[in-house]
């Protein structure tokens, strides 16, 4: 009997370290002004003749990291955005529980992005090099299964470049 405990004890540690390290990386600063971070990313888009992508969401939406590991790990698609974006990740947390000052941040935000949440999250926001909201992504229709469809996801980055938009 006292084998058998320790060998489930020894099966259910080792089955927590493998989901440990497969957890997804956190990609969102929660301690960052995310105006000031979209502010910053079109100074840096602009001088390098680029768009900016803000992926907008939080650590605490399983589809935003996923996403963004999705997009880490494809290598068309990493050179894709790196040839042609400022590409960010959007801090935004809705729940009330956050305090009446980050509420009103949060509505500050998504005024700017053009009310963007209304897609669910993450949701992709491009702005031009005036920081102009040209197209909002609702990350949906990039799905399938319990991922991302690698097409549809090079066809939205590529269909947003600045070399396609100013064509």
């Amino acid at each position: 009997m006292r084998k058998k405990f320790f060998l489930s004890l020894l099966a259910g540690l080792f089955a927590l370290s493998v989901n440990a390290q497969t957890a997804l990386k956190k990609v969102y600063n929660e301690s960052i002004d995310p105006i000031g971070q979209i502010d910053q990313a079109l100074v840096k888009a602009k001088s390098e003749g680029k768009f900016v992508i803000c992926q907008v969401g939080g650590n605490w939406c399983p589809w935003c990291l996923r996403f963004a590991d999705f997009i880490t790990n494809d290598s068309a698609i990493s050179k894709t955005i790196e040839s042609n974006f400022e590409y960010i990740h959007v801090n935004y947390n809705p729940r009330q529980s956050n305090g009446a000052g980050n509420m009103e941040k949060g509505k500050t935000l998504m005024k700017r992005l053009n009310n963007a949440g209304r897609f669910g999250f993450p949701v992709f926001v491009v702005l031009d090099e005036e920081g102009k909201v040209i197209h909002i992504q609702d990350s949906s229709f990039l799905e399938e299964g319990k991922g991302y469809n690698r097409e549809k996801v090079l066809r939205f980055f590529k269909n947003w470049t600045p070399k396609a938009v100013k064509q």
